[in-house]
C-alpha cells in the first residue's frame, strides 16, 4: 500500500530524510519511531503530498504521489501533530465542513460525522465550540476529521500527543481495529511505549536515515538468537562466574555485585543443565532469569537515546 524509494528531503544544507526506502503492506500498522529531529514529520509530509522531496519516488495504493496528488488524497487520512481547528465552529460543524470538502453527500455526511464522533468518544462534546476543547479533546476531534472519508491509508503524526491514559487506550483499540479492517497505518512517535502494544511493525529512524524496519516479531526473534541470562546470588556473584567459566557454552560472563550475566546458545534442556550445575557447585542462586531483548534494546543500540 505504501512504497518509497530513495526519498531524500533537504532544507538548505540540512538533510532531514536521507535515501529512505520503505514498504508497508495492507492492514499493517507501522510505528515510525525516532527522536525529535529524526525526520519522521518530513517523511510523513512527503507521503501526505504536502512536500516535494529533493529526489526519490513514492507510491500509495499503486498511485504515484507526485503525479496523482488528487487521487492519492482521496485514499489517505492525514493527521499532523498539533493540528489547528476552527475555534468559532462547534465540533459537529467543524466535521461537517471537512465532510463537505471530501464531497460527501448530505445523508452520507451525517452518518459519517455521527460514526466518527462515536469512534473517538467525543459524543459529549458534539455541540461544544472547538476552541473550548482541551488539547486531548482537540486531538480526538482532529482524528475524527481524519477518518471522515473512510481512507484506506492513515498517516498519523504524533496522534497520542496530549491524550490522557484513557484516550491512549481508546487510540490503541481504534488502531488495532483499523488494522483488522485492512487499513494501512503509519503512526509516528518518539515515545516507544505508545506504539509497541498495537504496531505490527516498526521503522526506526535516526538522523534522517532508516536504521531498521520489519515486523516486531521478526526483529525480536533476531535479537534473541543468542540467549542472555541473569543469575542473582545471595552475596557476591563471583562464585557463579567461576562456576560458569568451568562449563562449556556460557560466554560473555559479567559480574556486578550479586548479579552475574552471561550468554549461551542452546535449547531449554541445556539451560536447565547450566542451572543444575550452578546449584551443584554450591552457588547460592537466588534467581535465574532469561533476559528477552525487545525493540527498546534496538533503540539503545543505535544510539537513539532521546527516545523514551
Amino acid at each position: 500500500m505504501i512504497q518509497t524509494r530513495d526519498i531524500r528531503v533537504d532544507y538548505g544544507d540540512v538533510t532531514a530524510v536521507s535515501d529512505l526506502s520503505l514498504s508497508v503492506g495492507p492492514g499493517e500498522v507501522l510505528g515510525l519511531i525516532g527522536p525529535n529531529g529524526a525526520g519522521k514529520t518530513s517523511l510523513i509530509s512527503v507521503l501526505a503530498t504536502l512536500r516535494e522531496p529533493t529526489y526519490g519516488d513514492a507510491r500509495i495504493a499503486g498511485l504515484d504521489i507526485f503525479q496523482n496528488r488528487a487521487a492519492v488524497r482521496r485514499v489517505i487520512g492525514y493527521m499532523p501533530d498539533l493540528a489547528p481547528v476552527y475555534k468559532d465552529l462547534r465540533c459537529w460543524e467543524f466535521l461537517d465542513l471537512f465532510a463537505r470538502a471530501y464531497y460527501l453527500d448530505r445523508r452520507e455526511r451525517r452518518a459519517r460525522i455521527d460514526a466518527c464522533i462515536d469512534i473517538v468518544n467525543l459524543g459529549s462534546k458534539r455541540t461544544s465550540m472547538a476552541g473550548a476543547l482541551s488539547r486531548g479533546m482537540t486531538q480526538r476531534l482532529v482524528l475524527a476529521k481524519t477518518l471522515l472519508h473512510d481512507p484506506s491509508v492513515l498517516l498519523l503524526d504524533e496522534p497520542a500527543s496530549g491524550l490522557d491514559p484513557i484516550a491512549r487506550i481508546d487510540l490503541r483499540n481504534l488502531l488495532l481495529r483499523l488494522g483488522g479492517e485492512g487499513k494501512t497505518v503509519i503512526i509516528s512517535s518518539h515515545i516507544l511505549q505508545e506504539l509497541k502494544e498495537f504496531c505490527s511493525s516498526v521503522a526506526i529512524m535516526e538522523k534522517g536515515r532508516l536504521v531498521l524496519s520489519g515486523a516486531i516479531e521478526e526483529i525480536v526473534a533476531d535479537l534473541n538468537q543468542v540467549r542472555r541470562f541473569i543469575v542473582e546470588t545471595v552475596g557476591e556473584a563471583d562464585s557463579a562466574a567461576a562456576a560458569l567459566n568451568e562449563m562449556d557454552g556460557p560466554v560473555g560472563i559479567e559480574v556486578a555485585g550479586a548479579v552475574c550475566r552471561f550468554s549461551i546458545n542452546g535449547p531449554d534442556e541445556r539451560v536447565a543443565q547450566v542451572l543444575a550445575e550452578l546449584v551443584g557447585a554450591g552457588v547460592p542462586v537466588k534467581t535465574f532469569t532469561e533476559h528477552r531483548r525487545g525493540v527498546e534494546d534496538v533503540m539503545m543500540e543505535i544510539g537513539a537515546s532521546e527516545v523514551s
